[in-house]
């Protein structure tokens, strides 16, 4: 028996992987082992069903006091693609969606130079008092540590203002790769791991959730994600305060580092199980749809995921202007039950806290 099947049958009887076990497990298990052990993972965990909500995304601007070298999404003040809506212009976009029943708005964009923690309270307040249902999701930890610096105030007590304002759950942008050389080589300017994993730990301890993400398929190695996800999954053992974990496959259009290319469907999948089974107490594993296009998030469900994020209503502009496949990303109910019925899964609606919804 080889090394890699011995450690796929300690899998199967529940024994947590080590990072010496993962790396062998994630180079030398043929893929379709990993997919099935990542699918016996996912059903133990959430059984049939795939999860999605009814979401849009607010990005105010794509101007950003930081310029990583793999971001596509940011602009100078002066280029003809840049954009910096108004606080009146964000809530028109809010009111468009009055009377849909969106149950997430998720706020993310560039770290602006001018805006502080002031600014994006009443931003927060003024999605409320026009869609006072719905859980605001907003701004990565990189973000939220520049503007609370910004504002002077430790971590927790900024946090604690935009919670107080309602903020409801924190997304997972942000984190990209943790390994510190690594870092330093992609974003080198941008906030830091410590200060990553300072707000996600604090937002926990204050009671609200989040999400966590990678980026991955540039520079780093495989020993790299591992070291990523084994971090994750210590603060998890901690806190208990991550939601679900997203993989962010690295687009390679319109940024400093497109000529190293993007890592292939056979990564991607591999990436998605070996998540799954090393984040052993995360409940949820996302297969972003508007990163990987519909056709890859449905293999994606018989690897390990059981959420394809929401309908999003081409909303958010960060994977587009990454080169996706769909520029214009929308995905209907009807769409997304149709997506898990051909894996013989069953699609369920839920809010940003995994509370299932029944609009019958």
């Amino acid at each position: 028996m080889q090394k890699w099947e011995e450690i796929a049958l300690r899998v199967r009887a529940g024994e947590r992987l080590s990072s010496e076990d993962a790396l062998i497990l994630w180079q030398q298990a043929p893929l379709w082992r990993l997919a099935e052990l990542a699918v016996e993972r996912k059903e133990k965990i959430s059984g049939n069903k795939i999860f999605y909500n009814r979401n849009f995304h607010l990005e105010p601007t794509n101007l950003c006091v930081f310029n990583c070298k793999f971001c596509s999404f940011r602009r100078p003040k002066n280029s003809p693609e840049a954009w910096d809506m108004s606080m009146a212009e964000a809530m028109e976009v809010v009111r468009s969606y009055e009377g849909k029943g969106v149950t997430e708005v998720h706020i993310v964009g560039g770290v602006h130079p001018e805006h502080g923690l002031d600014y994006y309270c009443d931003m927060i307040r003024r999605v409320k008092e026009i869609l006072p249902d719905v859980t605001i999701k907003a701004f990565t930890a990189i973000e939220l540590s520049y503007m609370i610096q910004k504002a002077g105030l430790k971590v927790e007590e900024g946090l604690q203002k935009l919670i107080d304002a309602g903020m409801g759950s924190i997304p997972g942008g942000g984190a990209e790769i943790f390994d510190e050389q690594i870092r330093s080589q992609i974003c080198p300017d941008k906030g830091s791991t410590a200060e990553w994993f300072e707000v996600h730990e604090k937002a926990h301890r204050l009671g609200i959730k989040s999400n966590a993400t990678i980026l991955y398929g540039h520079i780093e190695r495989i020993e790299h994600r591992i070291d990523h996800l084994m971090r994750l999954r210590d603060l998890q053992d901690r806190t208990e305060g991550f939601n679900a974990f997203i993989p962010l496959k690295y687009r390679n259009f319109g940024n400093s580092m497109s000529e190293i290319g993007e890592t292939s469907l056979t990564d991607d999948l591999r990436t998605l199980a070996m998540s799954r089974l090393i984040l052993d107490n995360v409940p949820h594993i996302k297969a972003y749809w508007v990163m990987y296009g519909k056709q890859t998030t449905e293999l994606a469900l018989k690897f390990g995921a059981d959420d394809v994020d929401g309908t999003i209503d081409d909303s958010t502009k960060i994977y587009s202007m990454a080169g996706a496949d769909d520029q214009k990303p929308r995905m209907t109910i009807e769409e997304i039950h149709q997506m898990a019925e051909r894996v013989g899964y069953r699609a369920v609606e839920r809010d940003t806290l995994y509370n299932e919804i029944n609009r019958e």
